[in-house]
């Protein structure tokens, strides 16, 4: 049988138990329900290279706090919520070091993460660590499950993430390419992070799949983010004959790559980015260079699910934040609200909210339909990991404005097409 992790919260709430035990047994009184405040600690890249994926955060702690009055039923039981934000400031060690905080110091009873490996791995390892349940999205299943060394036999203990795979990304841009006619010699931009590695990696990732299509893959290895040559890509992709593009890059070095593509001449028919061209800010601010650009869309207005939580649907919920906050809607804002969907459905059905034993079964039971989707960690594919749906996106810009539409739904035929696919150009 697999030890229970010993930690500071596990051994006081051991003595705790102990010491209560024995006075309990001198002087029986009646079971009466307790209210404890339940603590949330959410971390976030609210600073940094990754800030963009947080936009959203404060708008949806702010709605979330709105809806249930800072409280959550458990067991007939009232409690107070409180949420405690940390930045990660784009930065793993310090998304690791601000989950102990949070552990240790404000001694939180689940932990909630979002935005790429650099956040969700680090912050999941130290609640594993740690014996404090986790929920995270925003990270493909596979750097974030086979990233920490998760084992398919046996999953985690406390640790709950749901988003897309690499699987679908690969299906979902490969069917995107299939419209267009081109010579099927694809560019790679995949940065040494998780990310990168992952989706170049030979056995997961998308040379093999995209051998078996036919399509010719010019891959240059791995390049350093925030770097601000992109020559020697740019070089071979226009020697190789390279009408394709694809990547999973950040916003500051895609804006690179495409300013110094256009310095030297290298035209793409397709460029078919994740993260970068994930946001209408990022959009909006190459002009009209973010005309024909595509991606994966994980959420959108046009996604046909409702939040478990307010009843909205997924357009309302981003002309909410649209006429709250003045910004157009963004991909992470419906993880974000689902994040905390899947978190107080949880709380709502945990037996013993003091004991993290009890919350991580309720999370592992968790079988709810949410603003991004059914979440359903007992459907695999791994244990802990629930899959969410996946489209492909293109934007045009009509208006001055970055729009997003959907325009390949193989993945995903319930979420409706609203344009089809054309080169860039």
């Amino acid at each position: 049988m697999k030890p229970t992790p010993v930690n500071r919260r596990g051994f006081l709430r051991g003595v705790g138990a102990v010491a209560s035990g024995a006075a309990l047994s001198q002087f029986p009184l009646p079971a009466l329900a307790k209210t404890k405040t339940i603590k949330l600690g959410l971390v976030q890249p609210v600073t940094g290279p990754l800030a963009i994926f947080a936009e959203p955060t404060q708008f949806v702690i702010d709605a979330v706090r709105a809806q249930i009055g800072d409280s959550v039923m458990i067991q007939g039981t009232k409690h107070p919520v409180e949420i405690i934000l940390k930045d990660s400031q784009s930065n793993s060690n310090r998304a690791s070091s601000v989950a102990q905080e949070l552990i240790l110091n404000d001694e939180v009873d689940m932990l909630l993460a979002t935005s790429t490996p650099d956040t969700t791995n680090p912050v999941a390892d130290q609640a594993e660590l740690n014996g404090v349940p986790c929920i995270s999205n925003d990270t493909p299943w596979q750097p974030h499950f086979f990233g920490r060394q998760g084992d398919p036999a046996k999953g985690f203990d406390y640790t709950f993430h749901y988003f897309w795979g690499l699987e679908d990304v690969i299906s979902t841009f490969m069917s995107q390419w299939d419209q267009v006619a081109t010579n099927k010699v694809v560019g790679a931009l995949w940065p040494n992070d998780p990310d990168g590695n992952a989706w170049g990696d030979p056995a997961v990732g998308f040379p093999k799949p995209m051998a078996d299509k036919g399509y010719s893959l010019v891959d240059t290895g791995r390049f350093q983010s925030m770097t601000d040559d992109f020559s020697a890509q740019i070089s071979a992709f226009k020697a190789a004959g390279v009408e394709i593009v694809t990547g999973v890059v950040i916003p500051p070095d895609f804006t690179t790559f495409l300013s110094q593509s256009a310095q030297q001449g290298f035209a793409p028919k397709v460029i078919n980015v994740a993260k970068a061209s994930e946001f209408p800010q990022a959009m909006a601010a190459l002009g009209p260079r973010a005309d024909g650009l595509s991606v994966e869309v994980w959420w959108s207005p046009h996604h046909p699910f409702n939040s478990s939580l307010t009843g909205q649907s997924s357009a309302d919920l981003a002309s909410a934040y649209e006429a709250e906050t003045g910004n157009l809607w963004t991909m992470p804002l419906g993880f974000k609200h689902s994040l905390f969907e899947v978190a107080l459905d949880a709380l709502s059905r945990t037996e013993d909210p003091t004991d993290p034993d009890s919350i991580a079964a309720a999370i592992r039971a968790t079988s709810l339909n949410t603003i991004t989707g059914m979440i359903n960690f007992g459907a695999g594919p791994v244990p802990n990991i629930a899959k969410t749906p996946l489209v492909g996106g293109q934007w045009s810009v009509r208006d001055g404005k970055p729009v997003l539409d959907i325009v390949d739904n193989t993945n995903a035929p319930d979420i409706p097409l609203s344009a089809q696919m054309r080169p860039i150009g």
